[in-house]
Formats: structure tokens, C-alpha cells, sequence
């Protein structure tokens, strides 16, 4: 016979409160979205001190990221532009490297370089550093104290994610439940609500993203999620191009849900209902994996290491996730909503969920490779810190899935006494027709008796009338809760089920978290490029240190600026400038340098430099025979007997 569909009742509603309480914790524990391109160096570099204005500041990432003209400002120790706004490319090969240009007659001084872009993978990423011109000095320009992507906007906008993950997994989730496990489901009311309800969340979050992302990526003001403009160029990017695709591939999903709900669950004849199935399971297959495609192509996947394979790597992990969270979910709902699910189907999810899990295994090695790369970024990042909690969930997630396993077995195969009392009952129930017949037709007058006189009593009381309203609903509900507690295998898979759900919505904020953080390959390569770069290393442009000596003597103290132009191998220009501590210039009888290359055995080169002018040396030609650290040593004397040696390391390339 047909049950009653009972509600949900409160162990739902407690898995939503513990759901939204744990994503609450993920979510405001989190650091604001790092990106896939990191900041991997700078021309001036943070703190440095030069001893002439350059002409450009350069900055090198570790990919490709989108500028714009105002990515990059420079502001002077007053906080006005010292930048000409103009935003040069220098990528060359595998470098992405990006200047801009600064005016002419810049004063000595603190200088700021606030930076602000987005990366290839969606994620806006920016910072701000330091440089003086001649000495530091004081300055009014306050560094940010918070990173793109951050604030009221940043949260919206990962909560956005979040229910856009959570969507697309009960979306695509509950139609393959419905076509490969339990095709009944699809005239289940409740079975569509749930469905319908993944796409509507999937479809307001794409939304809220799009409009979220100027402010996202730019400003942070949740006023401009509504400026036209701003959209506008929103939508020339690869992400809006990816969230527009998304939204077309919704209104095909639609359709999709409007025929697995409407014409195949009225089909009656099997070879009718076969053809349509077919046609469905292929239709949704394209639209699902064009949906996990708009993700593919925008993020993590789409850029850094093997590209071509890491994105239908990840539409396959995407759809595996659905097929098995989803899927979970449709069966939470159908086991509290639809008691009457089918054994059969709970068995066929089992199989699904087990394939589902291998593909997630396979899918997810490759991710993890391609994403941190090292043991050490493995533990000593906060990627592969979230990827150890996502792994740690997966083993509890396993373990609550075998449990339900074993529910699925006891379910699908009785034991003998079970169906021996099967058998009795039928036989009982046999013998009692005639009887049962003719009680259910005593009842029935009964109850139309009892119904009459409460409707009589309705018209009469108003008060009464409520009074058999609740009474009507208690019975209700306690013969609902005597259908669920007399199947004790499927009170236990209830509860397994509802377990397992739990662990996946804190496994699905836990991911959503991890793909909006920097990867643990990227995170280390920058560190080494950073650390690799020296303290002075200036590849590209002049060479520019400064070097205090104290002789002892008389005017023994002061500062030896130098430049070394253009600062790579070949041929360059030396200028010296020995200056007094208050930094007036100081003439002093001789200055001599020497350049060695120590891990080459090269050196030392001596330049003995030709005075121009009262502490100003200089000397051309100056042969640099191969690149690598050099050190660079001054010996400065200021009288007839006092004399000292400086030196300091840089790289020349």
C-alpha cells in the first residue's frame, strides 16, 4: 500500500542548523581569498633605497594575471601619483612582469607601490610595498590593511560559491538519482522540490556572483554590485564569460527538470519510458558537464601546470562530487519524506556512490599533485593544510558510507526468520479477507458518521473544530513515526544517511574554502623566487646600493651611493657618490672598486673610477663577463692614512 510521506521532523532541521553553524566557523575563520598568481618580485624591491629615481617600477608574478590601467599606483611621501598611469607589458617567454611608468624630477624620499589585480584562475589578488629614493623618509600614505576580495563582499561573495557548489550537487545529483536509481522518484513530490530547489540555489547564486564580482575585484563596496558599467566590463572578463555560459546552461537544465518531472514520470508504457530515459541520461550528461565546465575553464584548473588535462580532470571531479553528495541528498530526503523508496534503488545508489568514489579518488590524486607539487607544501601550507582536512573528511565520509553499505545489505537480503514471518503474514491475512472486508466497510461508515458530526461541530464550535484539527494531526503523526520505528534496517539507514549528509556539507565548505586559496606549488615557488632574487638584485635595471664607511679619520664618515648601468653582463656605466653623513657630497683623495664572482672563480676585476666632480666618480666601459652574484667591493680613502674597504652582494643578470 501507499504510506503516508512523514515530514522531515527535527533531525533535518538539526542538520541545518549544525550545517550552517560549521560553514559559519569555515567561513570567518578563513583568510580572505589568495590567489593562483602570486607576487614573486619587484624593480624597486620592498624597502630598497636607490640612489637615483627609476624611471619605471616593475613587478613580477608567477602567472598570468589581468591588468588594468589602474593596477598599479605609485604615490609619493605626500600620497600624491608619482606614476604617469601608463601600464606597461614586459612578459617575456614564461615571465610576467608588468611596469609603470613614473614622472620626471622625482624628490628624495618614501615612495608606495599599491598594486591590485586578478589572477588567470578568477581570484583577485594585491599588496603594497615601500622604496626610497636617496634616503627614507617620513610618509602619509598608509599601507591597506585589507586584501582584495576581502570584507562584507568577499564573505558574500564565497557564500555565493559555496551555494553555487551545493547547488549544482543536489541539481545534478538528484536527476541521476532519479534516472539511474529510482526512476518512481520522479511523480515523488518531494523528490522534486528538492531538485527544483538545487536549481533555483544554483541559478540566485550565479546571479549574486556576477553582480558581486566588480565590487569582488575591485573596490569592495557592495554599491557597485549594481553599477552598469562595472558589469559591463565584468562581462568582457573570462569569469563573466563563465558565469553568462552558466546561466544559458541553466535555462537547458530547466528544461531538463521540466521533462524529468512532467512527461517521463506520466509515462506508463516501458519502451516509451526506456527511450526517454536514454534521451534524458544523454541530454543531462552535456548540460552537467557544460555546467562543471564553467568552473573548469575560469579557475584553478585553467591555468598553471598541464592545463589541458587538469580541466576535463576537473569536470570529472565535479560531476563525481554531485553524482554522490547529490545523490546523498535526494536519498536523505526520499528515506524521511518517502518511506515507500524501493530497496532496489537504495541498492543502485550504492553502486553509484561506489563508482563515484573511485573517480573522486583518481581525479583528486591528480589535483593534488598538480596543486602542491612537494611534501613539505603539503604541511607547510595553508593549501595543503585544507587539502589534509578535506582528506581527513573523505576517510569519515568512507566510513559513514560503509556503515549505510551494510543498512543497504541487511535491507536488500532478509534473513530467513524475516521471511518466514512473511510468509505467515500473507497467510494470515489470506484467511482474514472476508473478515477485514467487512470491518473496513464498518469503519468506513464509521468514520463518515464521525466526520459528519465533526463538521456539524465545526459549523457549531469554531474552537472544536481546531481541537479535532490537532487531534487529526497527532494521529497522523503517530502513525507516521509506528510506520518508520516498525523497520528498524531502515530507521538505521536513516540515520547513517543523515550522518553522512552532515560530514559532506562541511566537506563541501572545506572545498569551497580550498579553491579560493593559493596552491601549495604556487605558495612555494614564489618563496624560492623571492629568496632566490638576493638582497640587491636588480636584473633589469641599474644596480643602485648604498654603502656607509668610517675610515677613522678626520671626514671619515659618510655614504658611497653607487650605480651600475644597465646592470647586466656586458658593458656598463659606473657612477660613484660619496657623500657626508647629512648627505652634502665629500671629496675624498681616492676611490678604487673590484668585482668578483665567487662561484665562478672570476675576479677580482678591478675599475679604478675618474673623479668628475666633489663626490662624483665615474668610470665606462665597465666589462661584466657573465651573469651571477657578484660582489662588489669599494675602497674609499679619505686621507693619506685612512682608508677602508666596503662590500655588498648583488646579482647581475
Amino acid at each position: 500500500m501507499t504510506t503516508t510521506a512523514p515530514r522531515l521532523g527535527t533531525a533535518l532541521a538539526r542538520l541545518l542548523i549544525l550545517a550552517a553553524a560549521l560553514l559559519g566557523t569555515l567561513l570567518a575563520g578563513a583568510a580572505p581569498a589568495s590567489a593562483h598568481a602570486a607576487l614573486t618580485g619587484s624593480d624597486p624591491k620592498d624597502g630598497a633605497v636607490v640612489a637615483t629615481a627609476p624611471k619605471e617600477v616593475n613587478l613580477t608574478f608567477s602567472e598570468q594575471v589581468a591588468m588594468s590601467a589602474d593596477s598599479i599606483r605609485v604615490l609619493d611621501p605626500a600620497g600624491r601619483r608619482a606614476d604617469t598611469g601608463e601600464i606597461r607589458d614586459l612578459c617575456s617567454g614564461s615571465v610576467v612582469r608588468y611596469g609603470v611608468g613614473l614622472r620626471a624630477g622625482l624628490p628624495d624620499g618614501t615612495y608606495t607601490v599599491a598594486w591590485q589585480t586578478v589572477s588567470a584562475d578568477s581570484h583577485p589578488i594585491s599588496g603594497a610595498f615601500t622604496f626610497s629614493i636617496g634616503a627614507p623618509s617620513t610618509t602619509s600614505v598608509a599601507l591597506p590593511d585589507r586584501t582584495a576580495g576581502g570584507g562584507l563582499v568577499g564573505a558574500l561573495y564565497g557564500i555565493s560559491r559555496y551555494l553555487s557548489y551545493a547547488g549544482f550537487a543536489v541539481l545534478v545529483g538528484g536527476g541521476a538519482f532519479v534516472l539511474a536509481c529510482w526512476p518512481r522518484g520522479a511523480s515523488v513530490r518531494p523528490v522534486q522540490q528538492t531538485v527544483v530547489r538545487g536549481w533555483l540555489t544554483l541559478t540566485g547564486a550565479t546571479l549574486a556572483m556576477l553582480l558581486l564580482r566588480n565590487p569582488y575585484t575591485g573596490s569592495g563596496e557592495l554599491s557597485d554590485a549594481f553599477d552598469l558599467a562595472g558589469l559591463k566590463s565584468v562581462l568582457e572578463t573570462k569569469t563573466g564569460a563563465a558565469l553568462t555560459s552558466r546561466l544559458l546552461l541553466l535555462g537547458a537544465a530547466a528544461l531538463f527538470v521540466a521533462v524529468l518531472f512532467g512527461a517521463y514520470a506520466r509515462r506508463t508504457d516501458p519502451k516509451e519510458k526506456k527511450d526517454l530515459t536514454f534521451g534524458l541520461a544523454i541530454g543531462g550528461s552535456v548540460v552537467a558537464a557544460g555546467i562543471a565546465g564553467t568552473w573548469a575553464l575560469a579557475e584553478h584548473a585553467s591555468t598553471g601546470l598541464q592545463p589541458g588535462i587538469a580541466m576535463p580532470v576537473d569536470i570529472l571531479h565535479l560531476l563525481a562530487v554531485a553524482a554522490w553528495l547529490g545523490g546523498l541528498t535526494v536519498l536523505l530526503v526520499s528515506l524521511y519524506r518517502a518511506p515507500s523508496v524501493e530497496r532496489s534503488a537504495v541498492e543502485r545508489f550504492s553502486k553509484v556512490a561506489f563508482g563515484a568514489v573511485a573517480v573522486l579518488a583518481a581525479t583528486g590524486l591528480y589535483q593534488s599533485w598538480r596543486q602542491v607539487g612537494s611534501w613539505s607544501a603539503l604541511t607547510g601550507t595553508r593549501y595543503g593544510q585544507l587539502l589534509l582536512v578535506k582528506i581527513g573528511l573523505m576517510c569519515v565520509l568512507l566510513g559513514i558510507a560503509w556503515i549505510s553499505r551494510r543498512w543497504i545489505q541487511r535491507l536488500a537480503d532478509p534473513t530467513p526468520s524475516e521471511a518466514a514471518e512473511a510468509a505467515e503474514a500473507a497467510e494470515a491475512a489470506d484467511k482474514a479477507e472476508d473478515g477485514e472486508e467487512a470491518k473496513e466497510t464498518d469503519e468506513a461508515d464509521e468514520a463518515e458518521e464521525t466526520e459528519e458530526a465533526a463538521s456539524g461541530a465545526e459549523a457549531v464550535d469554531p474552537q472544536r473544530a481546531a481541537q479535532l484539527a490537532r487531534q487529526r494531526a497527532a494521529v497522523a503523526t503517530a502513525r507516521r513515526k509506528r510506520e518508520r520505528d516498525a523497520d528498524p534496517e531502515r530507521a538505521g539507514l536513516r540515520r547513517s544517511v543523515l550522518t553522512e549528509a552532515a560530514v559532506a556539507v562541511v566537506l563541501l565548505a572545506v572545498t569551497t574554502v580550498l579553491t579560493s586559496t593559493e596552491p601549495g606549488r604556487t605558495e612555494e615557488e614564489a618563496a624560492q623566487g623571492a629568496a632566490a632574487s638576493g638582497p640587491a638584485a636588480v636584473p633589469d635595471r641599474p644596480v643602485d646600493i648604498r654603502l656607509p664607511f668610517d675610515t677613522g679619520g678626520v671626514d671619515g664618515k659618510g655614504v658611497v651611493r653607487l650605480s651600475l648601468d644597465p646592470g647586466r653582463t656586458g658593458a656598463n656605466a659606473l657612477h660613484l657618490f660619496v657623500e657626508r653623513p647629512n648627505g652634502k657630497p665629500l671629496d675624498v683623495p681616492e676611490i678604487k672598486v673590484a668585482l668578483t664572482l665567487e662561484a665562478k672563480n672570476v675576479g677580482p676585476l678591478p675599475v679604478t673610477p675618474d673623479r668628475i666632480q666633489t663626490g662624483h666618480w665615474t668610470a665606462s666601459g665597465v666589462q661584466i663577463p657573465m651573469s651571477g652574484e657578484w660582489r662588489i667591493q669599494v675602497t674609499v680613502r679619505t686621507s693619506e692614512i685612512d682608508q677602508t674597504t666596503i662590500d655588498k652582494n648583488v646579482k647581475i643578470g
